[in-house]
């Protein structure tokens, strides 16, 4: 196995998601197109349960992680379940995989294939097990009409693998085409980029969190000088700069006192409003750090996290900035918060969103829930950007990212 298919981020994989009813071969069609034996296989309907992930290489896409999962037409208590979990997955989905068995589509697929038009996902519709039946010409005719791309392919054979794979990659989005820019714009060759980088309880021992590292991959890519420093030594590291670094970015918890160390002449960001522009939608979240201007007593605020992890004593989303955010707003909130994949479904009664910056979340999926906050017009926001807000540094923060 390819140390990328393993070691990239999750959050920076496409998803692709098997679905359709039970017994159709999705599993049998993971092990085809990867040509590996990752996923259990068997004549019994039912025999995966749980969503199961396979990192793979697709180039020229880079690293997918391909998700295989209970069939949607599963039955009883348990199966209700396994349907739902597999609904989860497809909100973080980038492409899904509708298999069908070329003997003839069922009310069954046109419903899944509906369901996940409306989260906006691409589709790939595989008839698969054509060693057995071709498709109808009905059932072709019905694809074409509905706009829908589709391969018809034998798991058993290998037949339509290749085909398949080249599927994937013709409807995969612009973004995981394109090469993702977090901050590489704002400077050029040559330049010095200034990191800052508290070290606290809050920070993971003995290294660096993902949007500092990434940063710091860029700015070496980029052919330009990384200096990093904690907040305690940042005015000092400036002064004895030649000239004036390119561009300076900060951890948000510490943008209070970098912007009254940082020249106003010199671009200032931070690593969460890059994270928010990468991942996400900024003018977006920037316009939600808005409603925190308009919060009344009795608000209940949403603060979601895309990882899970052992909250420390001053942890920023469950005690910083809630605090922040009432010492701001002088108003009586309450907090409520959701971590890993979870989203509320009752997202109405919140009157904010407050989103963290999503290191873990791919671009579609963090976008998905920028939308359903939209659809049902909940304000949102992400951790940076709300903290800019309440330190009253949003604007300069801003600046040179929204240009």
């Amino acid at each position: 196995m390819a140390e990328s298919e393993t070691k990239a981020p999750r959050g920076v994989r496409l998803i692709i998601t098997l679905v359709g009813r039970r017994n159709a071969g999705k599993s049998s069609l993971i092990n085809a197109v990867t040509g590996q034996e990752v996923a259990i296989v068997s004549d019994f309907a039912g025999t995966t349960t749980d969503p199961v992930a396979k990192p793979y290489e697709l180039l020229p896409l880079g690293p997918v992680t391909f998700y295989d999962t209970a069939g949607l037409d599963d039955v009883g208590e348990l199966g209700a379940l396994r349907v739902a979990a597999t609904k989860k997955v497809l909100w973080r989905t980038d492409i899904a995989v509708v298999v069908a068995e070329a003997a003839g589509l069922t009310e069954a697929e046109k419903a899944i294939i509906a369901d996940i038009r409306s989260l906006e996902i691409p589709i790939l519709l595989v008839f698969n097990k054509a060693d057995l039946a071709a498709p109808s010409e009905a059932d072709v005719a019905w694809c074409r009409d509905q706009g829908l791309r589709i391969v018809v392919a034998s798991a058993a054979t290998g037949a339509g693998a290749t085909e398949v794979k080249e599927a994937l990659i013709a409807l995969a989005p612009p973004e995981a085409v394109r090469e993702p820019v977090l901050a590489g714009d704002l400077f050029g060759e040559g330049d010095t980029v200034v990191c800052v980088v508290p070290i606290d309880l809050a920070a993971p021992k003995g290294r660096l969190i993902l949007p500092q590292v990434q940063v710091l991959r860029e700015i070496l890519d980029g052919d330009a000088t990384a200096v990093v420093v904690k907040e305690r030594e940042l005015e000092a590291a400036l002064s004895n700069l030649r000239r004036p670094p390119a561009l300076v970015i900060t951890d948000s918890q510490v943008i209070l006192k970098v912007s009254g160390d940082v020249p106003e002449d010199v671009p200032l960001t931070t690593f969460s409003t890059l994270f928010a522009r990468f991942k996400g939608d900024l003018p977006t979240l920037a316009a939600g750090a808005a409603t925190i201007d308009r919060l009344r007593d009795g608000d209940t605020v949403l603060m979601a996290e895309a990882c899970s992890h052992h909250a420390q004593a001053d942890d920023i989303g469950r005690v910083k900035l809630p605090r922040w955010i009432s010492q701001y707003t002088g108003r009586d909130l309450e907090f409520e918060m959701y971590s890993g994949h979870d989203f509320p479904d009752d997202l109405e009664r919140f009157a904010l969103v407050v989103h963290c910056g999503s290191c873990m979340l791919g671009r579609m999926e963090m976008l998905r829930r920028i939308k359903e906050c939209q659809r049902r017009g909940v304000p949102v926001t992400n951790y940076g950007v709300a903290i800019s807000k309440v330190q009253g540094v949003l604007e300069r923060v801003l600046r040179p990212v929204l240009r």
